[in-house]
């Protein structure tokens, strides 16, 4: 039986060969570059695409909240992280965590290193998080005072660990010289763990982005890479050079429901609550919530002509057709959208389907 008789209502495909193909790229290229690939799994969110990745000598992984650590806890990871600033009213299933599972957090401030200090009964590593540039969250290399309020609280612990210092450079999603936003995070990881160094002779230096490590060669002297879209990609990804549409590994796959050829637009049950909605701007100003490919047995096809989701609602999304897909569709059929943002087109279905009819687990599962 083929995996598309299985689906009735909107599903998310996962291409497997795919998805193993990026894992084995970004390794193979962190590899040889002597780095360490520990990959954000806020994408893919999964202990079996987790298991995939070992496969190519991926040992740590890093998680966006406790919840995807705990999760992803007791599937064999050497060591998991928390990349988010930690929320102090979380140390005890921090530390209930920490008892079984090799874990560090990310720490912005003196308070938070207090209140770990205090509140921890099991080792927790830490990272610094720093700011170089993004804004959203870290702390400015130059706050000196407030970088030694939180050692201080380290070194007084017997549970808090420093790790090393970390940045992820989000802006390289927006800013239009990426290489220049890479080379200020690089020299401010190099510049940090250079001062640090007699003080800490094992603290690492870690970067993670999708958009810088996917296509640049040089890391300088970062220890680690950290990005995690890369597992997927997206149509956000093909826009800024990290990947082509050949490399986006989930797809979902909807009904049609309607066709109105003298507006030429489908009508599919596909909306805001399956893909979220980041969205592209065309040239002209129109928006792109996903583009369609041709399902089949095998997968997916990217077609000559462009058909793209032109406007959703909560359930609801309209295609702008081509005259070619309005010519060879009919009610009842379905489509595939690429997404415009796979790790929250992943989140809102929290399942996959492969392309041999399984399914595939995801931390915010409805098959549980």
């Amino acid at each position: 039986m083929s995996y598309l008789d299985q689906i009735a209502s909107p599903t998310l495909l996962i291409d497997e060969k795919i998805t193993r193909a990026n894992l084995e790229k970004m390794a193979s290229k962190t590899h040889a570059l002597g780095k360490k690939l520990v990959p954000h799994w806020k994408t893919a969110q999964s202990r079996i695409i987790g298991n995939w990745a070992k496969d190519y000598g991926i040992r740590e992984v890093t998680a966006s909240s406790i919840s995807l650590a705990e999760y992803l806890c007791g599937q064999g990871w050497d060591s998991i992280h928390i990349a988010f600033p930690f929320n102090i009213r979380e140390i005890p299933r921090l530390n209930r965590l920490a008892a079984k599972q090799g874990i560090s957090v990310q720490v912005v401030n003196a308070a938070t290193a207090k209140a770990l200090a205090e509140g921890l009964t099991a080792q927790v590593e830490f990272f610094v998080e720093l700011d170089a540039g993004y804004g959203r969250t870290g702390i400015q290399s130059t706050d000196e005072a407030e970088l030694e309020a939180i050692f201080k609280q380290a070194d007084g612990s017997e549970f808090l660990k420093f790790k090393g210092f970390y940045i992820h450079p989000g802006h390289t999603y927006y800013g239009k010289d990426t290489d220049k936003i890479h080379l200020e995070s690089q020299e401010a990881l190099a510049k940090m763990k250079a001062k640090y160094l007699s003080r800490f002779p094992k603290a690492v230096t870690r970067l993670g982005d999708t958009p810088g490590c996917a296509v640049r060669e040089d890391f300088g002297g970062v220890d680690e890479l950290g990005p995690g879209n890369f597992v997927f990609f997206d149509l956000m990804q093909v826009q800024l050079g990290s990947c082509t549409k050949e490399d986006i590994a989930v797809c979902l796959a909807v009904p049609v429901v309607d066709i109105r050829k003298d507006r030429k637009e489908i009508l599919i049950h596909g909306g805001g609550v399956h893909l979220a909605k980041d969205v592209l701007i065309h040239e002209n100003g129109s928006k792109n919530f996903g583009e369609i490919v041709l399902l089949n047995d095998k997968g997916w096809t990217i077609p000559s002509h462009s058909s793209f989701v032109k406007s959703i609602s909560q359930e609801h999304g309209i295609i702008q057709a081509s005259d070619e897909l309005l010519a060879s569709i009919q009610v009842g059929d379905l489509l595939g959208i690429l997404p415009v943002h796979s790790c929250m087109t992943a989140d809102c279905m929290g399942s996959y389907l492969s392309l041999d009819g399984q399914r595939i687990d995801h931390a915010e599962s409805r098959i549980n």
